[in-house]
């Protein structure tokens, strides 16, 4: 591997050339090739190394060092913290126990993270890479706490206290080490994720997810289950033609529209306000198409290896969006703050939802949005973007919850409505992120005194006006819900206890 010099990066600068042809940075190029490189690896470890004729062991085994280097080549020598992070919170687990691991756990990994953030931004000057060491941490932490979490619930707590999903997530042993590290390193995902749950990987790894995605029917195990496994090429191919339309628009017209524009002085005191609300609703929706490459890519190299099926549609459809991040057409046509957030980084919203939002008893949505700050990095225009999104989120879900009903009795009505929501939606959304992606304190200010702060006074105002619905008491309301709702699932149970008895029945391979 060659050094990494002056050139930029911290990684491999086996490319550099090559970068300097096409005019982007080394570092850019390192992670695309890797991902390439880990596309073509699904694919041979789909066809070569499949559950039926190889050991978990070994699948877990190659998994991992594909992984590591993978990371080394991109990060160098900084790729050492992803196992020293993941190192450190294995052995806390196994000396505190399930009863505490995931509070230790959550601290030591966050702090571990925090601390590398801090010193990548302000005390190493590193030129702002867009592929730095700190982003696949940032996924490994998901892993780690979400981990903790599943194992404490599992092993430590009384399965009546447990919501259905924490049951359905319960792990009752501890992973081995190789396993720990094959879910954390694991090449499919130790670039640029997504997360996953810890039991879907091993039944993965294992070849069981085919038969634990397909529907139950009468107690029994669903026909197409008998059939041929599912090929993830259909799937693959239309996330990889995402990822070319995804990248074309961002290498052309994301140019065009750069969002620090906003706040140009001559901009600013010429245009009329219909004029800055249009640019920067397009500046805003021009930043996106990187995130949509960066996540169907990385969708699409777990699809390859034959992880993400997720069952079948009601009109018989193979599903392949277990572990997918984003839904692009609710993102772009979200009516909500929250249709939004839900389409958006979705298994990072799953996390913030199974760690935090659920398990908080007191403000979780003000909770879950420090946490989400605190996890993305220390730029202080994370924390603006979050702390803004807070009233904003909470006045349009008191608008919602006050207003909604008398919208919906006529369709014409409704799509007034739905336009109206959207369009508001949007310039929220705009709003908010401004300063996620400026960074900087006195940008985002000077961005939101352009502005007259207005999205931070009306929020709060409509947060006087309109009463909100407490968490607590929207609880207690859908309890007798829930408690009619287990009366009625008792045979639906008793179906999931036949599949898994089926499950138990299918030998592992060895």
């Amino acid at each position: 591997m060659a050094s990494s010099g002056n050139s930029g990066t911290t990684g491999s600068t086996l490319l550099q050339p090559f970068s300097e042809a096409i005019n982007l940075s080394v570092d850019q190029v390192n992670f695309v090739v890797c991902q390439l490189v880990a596309l073509l690896a699904s694919v041979w470890f789909r066809l070569y190394l499949h559950p039926s004729q190889t050991s978990s062991y070994v699948r877990h085994a190659v998994a991992t060092l594909l992984g590591l280097y993978l990371a080394l080549f991109c990060f160098g020598w900084y790729a050492l913290h992803f196992l020293l992070q993941s190192g450190i919170c294995y052995y806390i687990m196994i000396i505190v126990g399930a009863g505490h691991m995931h509070k230790f756990c959550f601290v030591i990994a966050f702090g571990y993270l925090t601390l590398c953030q801090v010193s990548r931004v302000y005390l190493f000057d590193y030129g702002l890479y867009s592929a730095d060491f700190t982003g696949p941490m940032m996924i490994i932490t998901q892993k780690i706490t979400s981990l903790a979490f599943e194992l404490h619930d599992g092993m430590a707590r009384k399965e009546e206290h447990l919501t259905p999903t924490q049951k359905s997530l319960a792990i009752r042993s501890m992973p081995s080490l190789l396993e720990y590290l094959s879910y954390n390193c694991n090449f499919m995902g130790i670039l640029a994720g997504p997360l996953y749950t810890y039991k879907d990987y091993i039944a993965f790894i294992e070849g069981k997810t085919l038969h634990a995605k397909c529907a139950v029917v009468n107690g029994k195990i669903d026909d197409r289950c008998e059939h041929a496994e599912p090929s993830p090429v259909p799937a693959v191919l239309c996330k990889l033609l995402v990822c070319g339309i995804s990248l074309t628009f961002h290498l052309t017209i994301t140019k065009m529209f750069p969002v620090a524009y906003n706040i140009d002085e001559t901009f600013v005191n010429t245009a009329n306000f219909a004029s800055r609300v249009f640019y920067l609703y397009f500046s805003l929706m021009a930043a996106r198409p990187k995130y949509y490459f960066a996540w169907s890519l990385a969708d699409a190299i777990n699809n390859a290896a034959g992880f993400g099926f997720n069952g079948y549609d009601v009109n018989g459809n193979e599903r392949w969006d277990l572990i997918s991040n984003l839904n692009i057409v609710n993102i772009e046509s979200a009516t909500s703050f929250k249709m939004f957030i839900d389409n958006w980084n979705i298994q990072t919203a799953l996390w913030f939802k199974r760690v935090c939002y659920d398990r908080c008893r007191y403000y979780p949505t003000i909770a879950t949005f420090i946490i989400s700050a605190m996890w993305h990095g220390v730029y202080p225009g994370y924390y603006m973007t979050f702390l803004t999104a807070i009233p904003i989120t909470l006045a349009a879900r008191a608008i919602r919850n006050n207003t909604r009903i008398y919208f919906i009795k006529t369709k014409g009505v409704k799509l007034f409505y739905d336009f109206i929501t959207w369009i508001a939606t949007m310039i929220a959304i705009s709003y908010t992120v401004v300063p996620f992606v400026l960074l900087s304190v006195e940008p985002s200010l000077k961005f939101y005194r352009s502005w007259y702060y207005c999205l931070h006074v009306v929020p709060l105002m409509v947060m006087l006006v309109l009463p909100i619905k407490s968490r607590r008491k929207e609880s207690e309301q859908n309890h007798s819900k829930r408690k009619r709702l287990e009366v009625e699932n008792t045979s639906t149970s008793n179906n999931y206890a036949a599949l898994n008895n089926n499950l138990d029945q299918i030998p592992r391979p060895s």
